[in-house]
């Protein structure tokens, strides 16, 4: 059995942002939960993570984000959910 994190920070960010001029891609993010395992796997097979309205399924070993509802809703075109370990962890 493996160990996940207890939780990650999801940031929403705009795609088109190529060169951010210097700001950390917190500060480029339109949006960001701090969201928490909630011991279950969602539809793709990766770890659920759910807080603040954004519920996401995310895969550790690439962090990347495999599947995202935000307010119950898919992301909207444009954005790219982005994941860092969340702050204090």
């Amino acid at each position: 059995m493996s160990t996940h994190p207890k939780r990650y920070e999801v940031l929403l960010v705009p795609a088109h942002v190529e060169d951010r001029g210097g700001a950390s891609v917190a500060d480029s993010a339109v949006r960001s939960a701090v969201v928490e395992w909630t011991g279950r796997y969602g539809e793709s097979g990766y770890p659920r993570y759910e807080g603040h309205g954004i519920a996401a399924d995310v895969d550790q070993e690439t962090r990347t984000v495999e599947a995202l509802l935000v307010d119950g809703r898919e992301l909207d075109y444009g954005l790219v959910a982005l994941v860092r370990d969340a702050p204090g962890s």
